[in-house]
């Protein structure tokens, strides 16, 4: 049954594709679900929008210049919404008293700080930003145990392991029965092309994946597989699973979305179309289940199933991926943060798409990747790491 009160949702990156996707999983359950605060960075016009729409009684741009525009929009519009700028309202608006759910869409490293408030304060936590995970793995579940903030994934991957790991379970321990995690991907638009391909890829390439509709930065991340590794590391710390007990299954008609095997030869898996409503609906009322919006699944006319071993040669950031986790400390920080440079060189023109993986290598070959215990830790590596990576590209460039 719905709750007496609408829960209070802070949704942290409004404007991306989760953005968007919770929002109308919200729009369709007024009577369970009211927004209170919604973040963007620079895109005001359309956090203007979904303002005027939601009413929500905070908005929060990250860019100064962006802030003075939204309240400009905001009090043409006749809207009450009070208008807060910085990255410290961020974390405000997420562990504010008034929020009871919140969740984490800010891409890349940038969501850490937000989030782990969120998670410090005891919020129920819908983590979409794997990232923050990636960099700060063990502080960040530490956190969770600490507060009791209930954290569901929404990773469509993590969310399909989530319902088809036992309803208590909390994280692997001997005795749990599961043999192995098996996390699928697509293989994304790139999973069959020659060497000589990949050396010419451009951006728009790139971010034409063949089954889902993401930002730049995630689609690029899916056409080199860095993503999956990003994913292997959010699995391990989620669920308490080995690296050498989580693979990757290549799947390219994106219907399965992960399995769990477990010691009695049972796999279990979670299947349904590739539309990201379908894990928001599931971690927003979990443990009942809500109507998400998406089109129903229809086994005859998927017809065949199909899977592959994923090519670890024409994907190194995968393989990247696993050593950073197996050397963990703040490799796993370095990783991402040398991944989020090479990304956006790559976007913007300025790094070939097989220099990524040359990239984010170089950088973990650089001594000192060691604890990563604090937040403060976590940021020095972040940024070292980025300066490194900003080095390396430049040597590097676009050939």
């Amino acid at each position: 049954m719905p709750a007496a009160s609408p829960q209070q949702i802070t949704l942290l990156g409004a404007t991306g594709s989760i953005g968007a996707s919770t929002l109308d999983v919200i729009s369709r359950h007024p009577d369970r679900y009211s927004v209170f605060a919604l973040t963007a960075h620079r895109a005001a016009n359309r956090l203007a929008e979904l303002c005027l729409r939601f009413s929500p009684r905070y908005a929060v741009m990250t860019d100064s210049d962006a802030a003075k525009k939204l309240k400009t929009l905001l009090q043409t519009g006749r809207c009450a919404t009070t208008v807060l700028e910085g990255e410290q309202a961020l974390c405000e608006v997420a562990c504010a008293s008034e929020t009871d759910t919140v969740m984490a869409a800010i891409v890349g490293a940038a969501g850490l700080a937000p989030t782990l408030a969120a998670v410090t304060a005891g919020k129920k936590v819908l983590l979409a930003n794997k990232e923050a995970l990636v960099m700060s793995g063990q502080l960040f579940m530490d956190a969770v145990e600490v507060s009791g903030c209930c954290l569901y994934p929404i990773d469509s991957e993590h969310n399909a392991v989530f319902q088809s790991l036992p309803r208590n379970f909390r994280r692997h321990t001997e005795g749990s029965g599961i043999r192995r995690i098996l996390l699928t991907a697509s293989g994304g638009p790139f999973r069959n092309a020659s060497p000589e391909k990949l050396e010419t890829v451009t951006p728009e390439q790139a971010c034409a994946h063949p089954v889902w509709s993401m930002g730049r930065k995630i689609s690029v991340d899916s056409a080199t597989m860095m993503n999956k590794g990003l994913e292997v590391i959010e699995a391990h710390w989620l669920f308490g699973v080995p690296p050498g007990q989580i693979e990757v299954v290549i799947h390219p008609q994106g219907i399965i979305h992960s399995m769990v095997d477990y010691i009695d030869g049972s796999v279990l898996a979670q299947l349904g179309n590739p539309d990201m409503r379908i894990p928001i609906a599931n971690a927003l009322a979990w443990p009942e289940r809500l109507a998400s919006g998406a089109r129903a699944l229809d086994l005859f006319e998927i017809a065949a199933l199909s899977f592959e071993r994923p090519d670890f040669g024409r994907f190194p950031c995968l393989s990247l991926s696993y050593q950073a986790l197996e050397a963990g400390g703040a490799m796993p920080t370095a990783l991402n943060a040398a991944n989020e440079e090479a990304v956006a060189a790559f976007l913007d023109g300025g790094l070939g798409f097989r220099r990524i993986a040359d990239v984010v290598a170089a950088t973990l070959e650089c001594n000192g990747w060691q604890g990563a215990e604090t937040l403060e830790a976590v940021l020095e590596a972040d940024a070292r790491a980025r300066s490194f990576a900003r080095e390396e590209i430049c040597k590097r460039g676009a050939a």
